[in-house]
């Protein structure tokens, strides 16, 4: 069936290839790409795509990683698990069957390792192994460091790429070790369990993506280890849909941005946020789910301050660094600087 026949602005037409039982509980999707969308999908491990979904005459905006590497030029895949009450994810395992046409904004996303040379400590909980199997993947076949994956699940009926994890400790069998955690088996997991078990590779750069109360686990585990924040990478899954109602009374400012080396004035006037002044002014800034919910429009505030409508993204140690979400934010100073990555 044809969702897209007009996809909205920044949102393309994908053809989905191939559906793929990956548990009791979760499926792939598989997407082609035509060649004139090549370059805009070359996506970064870590990445995900944004969905535009008709879910009961609504449209909803979610966001799912890809679990594809593009080190191994594997087509676009993001694997989606269903949760309860959950209208996109139950739809999409429901409803989208090969031939099929999504709406799909191009990769996005700052869960990325600087160095896929760098020795890397990866934990995923559930679903949360999508991102993180994209890292590893792309790291076996390009880089030189160690990769070790501590991977949580409920049981293993419910342990996402099982086979291919196998395969791909069976292939580098000196750089790559999986560490299967079974709550039903062994518990929930403590952070003092966890840093028992990756004690050893408390040097390398980590990243976590999973439920919150394992991604807490995990965090108070690497402090526990003294692993400096700077190499503690978090990835939430978290829904999202329409942005904020934007407050009219806001205040306007000049604004000075700073985007691919280009640097951009203009004003940013009451009830907007940044992102739609940018897009007034001109600019084609990066975003993706316009709910505060996957960072992809995250920029930096040098001078001015803002104050954010919605946040379900960035840390309180990111915050305190000036990093914002375009989407959600508007001026509360007469005057400010931002700088995008």
């Amino acid at each position: 069936m044809d969702y897209a026949r007009n996809p909205a602005p920044g949102f393309y037409r994908l053809r989905v290839a191939e559906v793929r039982t990956e548990t009791p509980e979760a499926k792939s999707f598989v997407f082609e790409v035509p060649a004139d969308l090549a370059e805009r999908f070359r996506a970064k491990p870590g990445q995900f795509l944004t969905f535009r979904l008709p879910v009961a005459g609504e449209t909803l905006v979610r966001c799912y990683s890809l679990a594809s590497s593009p080190a191994l030029a594997e087509p676009p895949k993001v694997t989606v698990k269903r949760v309860r009450d959950g209208r996109a994810s139950n739809w999409l395992c429901d409803h989208v069957a090969a031939g099929d046409w999504l709406e799909v904004a191009q990769p996005a996303g700052l869960f990325v390792p600087a160095s896929l040379d760098a020795d890397l400590l990866l934990f995923a909980g559930g679903s949360g192994i999508t991102p993180v199997i994209a890292i590893a993947k792309s790291a076996l076949a390009v880089g030189r460091g160690q990769v070790t994956l501590l991977y949580a699940n409920r049981d293993e009926r419910s342990v996402i790429f099982a086979a291919e994890l196998a395969e791909l400790a069976r292939l580098h069998p000196q750089r790559f070790r999986v560490i299967h955690w079974l709550d039903g088996v062994q518990g929930i997991t403590s952070a003092e369990q966890l840093a028992s078990l990756v004690a050893p590779w408390r040097d390398a750069d980590a990243f976590i993506c999973g439920p919150a109360p394992f991604m807490a686990a995990a965090e108070a585990a690497l402090a526990q280890l003294a692993v400096p924040a700077e190499r503690v990478h978090l990835e939430r899954f978290v829904a999202g849909n329409a942005p904020l109602p934007v407050d009219s009374s806001a205040t306007a400012a000049q604004v000075e941005v700073s985007l691919d080396d280009e640097v951009y004035a203009f004003d940013w006037q009451p009830g907007e946020v940044l992102l739609d002044a940018m897009a007034r002014a001109g600019m084609k800034p990066p975003s993706s789910c316009r709910a505060g919910a996957c960072g992809a429009c995250m920029c930096k505030v040098e001078a001015g301050e803002v104050t954010l409508l919605g946040n379900q993204i960035l840390d309180a140690a990111e915050l305190a660094e000036g990093w914002i979400l375009a989407c959600q934010a508007r001026p509360v100073s007469a005057t400010l600087r931002v700088a995008f990555p």
